[in-house]
């Protein structure tokens, strides 16, 4: 079912409170000031239903220019507006105002409602009409229908209800497959159930019972109760205003302009990237560090300006520009906002958010290259897109959420694209990490470098130890990480791996006419061992370091390295692993008395081999007994 929210806009004393009133039969000023002076200063909510079922919700700004954060605040989330405008003054410096703020909060739906028009003859409604029009041209409102009416006696308020019923219907749906996010616009207590929230589901669905978090504070609530125009329902979708009972957090701990989301699914920074258009106004402009305010969602932010494609930007200019602001913001690629200066304050413009920023950007020999990339983020290809921020954070391995937070596209939709890019050869994916192929190629070079080292220090031994490798590589990875890495350079045809080291594809020892007659006598000595025999490096070698050196470019391949001292070789291991494997597929299982038993050696020696078949990843322990792995 789709869930329609309808908001006013225009200037202070144009009726747009009274017309609700005539709409719905309720009153949304609330306070005693605004009762008493007769004028909106805080939002006000309420629903009616139309002829075809709807239930829609009703927001009421304030028309006051000193009240404009508010109606900023309550603009956020709108599906359609009816813009205000009485009679007996037409087009007013603030429904001017208003109607820029609407023209950059992706609001498509509208149309205009001039109220008093009993308080005036025809001919000046005739005029009024026309001034309206006028004033029109060049909005995201020109050419909407005009509706009179007058709230008093309620004449047209069946065709303005009759109007709106017809252009719900042309609403796009929201999107309730991806992550809860609510803007909060109004946070308060009540008696016996505690905190309570308020705001439009901007998307996704909100469950009883479901874990939220609160941006930017990073505190986690429980859904205890939800109510939708005074229902308590079991969920609330995209679309719907909605009243949220929260456990486990305190009215003090919230505030307008926060954030109630799933956890993990926002991007949060303290720079942004934008693109920003301008009003054709005389005098908005933008220089260098000049002091904005942002206003995103429910949220107001100070922030300094530093165009990017340059150095003023003048009335009616639209290009990229970076926001560094004074406190963190939370947000979605592609979310509106509008800007205003700091003093006086003034509306100039607005625009969509391109991308959270990690690194400060200014006007320089690089920033064409800073450019193209947000004309592909602003671009709306969703595959190119994904493309470019798995390029820039690859490093941090971003999961699927991450790319979802990023892109707003389902799981479903992620996972297509990460298969048309992995197709491209765009991707690859380690142990379910997934990274760019310029990441992966830097990687690989790293290893290449760290091997290329290895051997040179370390000329007569065959390799390097494959878990030593990959925590030099990323300090991150895990053995099935290193496992997957290494298999995709293998692939490349750069390292062959031997047991469990690996090299330079191109790597060979080379011993000198001594070096070999050692090698001779060392595997002379070693074939004539037993299991009993089987003993430490430094014995074998008798302590000589020529004689180790050599032995060390045997380890892989005539000889096997037990632990970091004990080595056996190679034959007797093969026996030994072959021995082990036939036992157990035919028993199930082995125990280390049985091992001992079969190899007629030591306690000591059969430990250390068996350790090293847990450690190869043959067997595994468990409790005292052996089992293939």
């Amino acid at each position: 079912m789709k869930h329609i929210v309808v908001g006013t806009a225009g200037h202070i004393d144009h009726g747009k409170t009274s017309l609700i009133k005539a709409l719905t039969g309720r009153a949304t000023d609330t306070l005693d000031e605004e009762i008493k002076r007769g004028i909106s200063i805080n939002l006000g909510f309420t629903y009616f239903n139309l002829p075809s079922g709807k239930n829609v919700g009703i927001v009421d700004v304030p028309g006051h220019e000193k009240f404009i954060k508010n109606m900023l605040a309550g603009a956020s989330g709108l599906d359609m507006v009816l813009l205000v405008i009485a009679a007996d003054e037409g087009m007013m410096p603030q429904t001017i105002e208003h109607i820029d703020i609407l023209s950059y909060l992706n609001i498509k739906k509208g149309l205009v409602v001039m109220t008093k028009c009993d308080m005036v003859d025809d001919e000046m409604i005739e005029l009024a009409e026309d001034d309206i029009r006028e004033g029109l041209v060049g909005t995201f409102l020109e050419g909407s229908d005009i509706l009179r009416v007058d709230s008093l006696s309620k004449r047209g308020i069946a065709e303005l209800i009759q109007k709106i019923d017809e252009m719900s219907e042309e609403v796009e749906e929201k999107n309730n497959n991806l992550p809860a996010r609510l803007n909060i616009d109004r946070v308060f207590s009540i008696k016996g159930f505690g905190t309570v929230v308020t705001g439009t589901i901007i998307e996704g669905q909100i469950k009883l019972n479901d874990e939220l978090e609160i941006y930017p504070r990073g505190k986690k609530a429980i859904v205890r109760n939800i109510q939708v125009h005074g229902n308590n329902e079991e969920e609330a979708f995209a679309g719907q205003r909605t009243a949220i009972n929260l456990a486990n957090i305190k009215v003090n701990d919230i505030e307008r302009g926060d954030i109630l989301a799933a956890p993990d699914s926002l991007l949060e920074s303290m720079m942004i990237d934008v693109k920003i258009k301008l009003l054709k106004h005389e005098g908005c402009k933008i220089e260098n560090w000049d002091r904005l305010k942002l206003y995103h969602g429910t949220r107001e932010i100070l922030s300094r300006a530093v165009p990017l494609e340059k150095e003023v930007m003048k009335a009616g200019d639209e290009g990229f520009v970076q926001l560094r602001l004074e406190e963190k913001i939370v947000c979605k690629k592609q979310d509106p906002f509008v800007i205003r200066t700091y003093s006086p304050m003034d509306t100039i413009g607005g625009g969509v958010i391109i991308d959270v920023s990690k690194e400060k950007h200014s006007i320089n020999k690089h920033i064409g290259e800073v450019i193209e990339e947000l004309k592909i983020k602003e671009s709306g290809d969703e595959k190119s897109i994904l493309e470019v921020f798995l390029k820039n954070n690859s490093s941090t391995y971003p999961k699927i959420s991450d790319m979802m937070s990023y892109v707003s596209l389902s799981k479903e939709k992620i996972e297509e694209i990460l298969s048309q890019l992995k197709a491209d050869g765009k991707i690859v994916e380690i142990n379910n990490r997934i990274i760019h192929i310029d990441y992966f190629d830097f990687l690989e070079g790293k290893l290449m470098r760290i091997l290329e080292k290895y051997h040179k220090s370390n000329p007569l031994k065959i390799g390097m130890l494959k878990q030593e490798a990959g925590t030099k590589v990323d300090s991150s990875f895990k053995a099935k990480d290193i496992d997957a890495f290494l298999a995709l350079v293998v692939e490349d045809d750069r390292i062959k791996i031997i047991n469990n080291l690996i090299s330079l594809k191109e790597f060979e020892v080379k011993l000198s006419d001594e070096q070999k007659k050692m090698k001779s006598q060392l595997e002379s000595k070693l074939d004539s061992m037993g299991y009993n025999d089987i003993s430490t490096i430094d014995d074998i070698c008798d302590g000589n370091k020529a004689k180790k050196e050599v032995l060390d470019s045997m380890i892989g391949t005539e000889v096997q390295l037990l632990d970091d001292e004990y080595i056996i070789s190679t034959k007797l291991y093969e026996e030994a692993k072959g021995k082990m494997i036939d036992f157990i597929k035919k028993n199930g299982e082995m125990s280390l008395a049985e091992f001992r038993d079969m190899m007629d050696s030591s306690r000591k020696i059969c430990m250390i081999i068996l350790e090293s078949f847990d450690k190869q990843k043959i067997t595994k322990r468990v409790e005292n007994k052996r089992v293939l792995y």
